[in-house]
């Protein structure tokens, strides 16, 4: 499995919000969004805060890539839709520790939050 560069790796943990492209579910056309990214090690992750409802992760499920856009990079992207309740949580831990409080994730008696049910982890596109 292919992992990211080191660059793109650092580049996530310093960029507050960047841009991702995902391609229309009907029309392919790029579609932009600004988001926030988290890392954990060598991996990077993304959620929607209002889960699936919105037109990018719904995009991003069906046709199964995105670009990321670090700074000058362009990064080629593949999605894997996090479905493990403790890797969800885990990513909400990441986003609270990045973006403070307002990112909280639930608890392991509780349904998991929109955000939660909508993280999915970036793989570089060539792995």
């Amino acid at each position: 499995m292919n992992a990211f560069s080191q660059e793109v790796i650092d580049a996530a943990k310093r960029e507050r919000e960047v841009t991702f492209t995902t391609y229309g579910r009907k029309t392919g056309q790029p579609s932009d969004v600004t988001i926030f990214v988290v890392t954990h090690g060598d991996r990077l992750f993304i959620k929607s805060g209002q889960g699936m409802v919105r037109q990018w992760p719904q995009n991003l499920v069906a046709r199964g890539e995105g670009v990321l856009h670090l700074g000058n990079t362009d990064v080629k992207v593949k999605p894997r839709h996090v479905t493990d309740p403790a890797e969800a949580r885990m990513a909400s831990e990441l986003y609270e520790s990045k973006y403070g409080s307002k990112f909280k994730g639930s608890q392991p008696d509780e349904a998991l939050t929109p955000g939660e049910q909508a993280t999915f982890e970036l793989i570089p596109a060539g792995s």
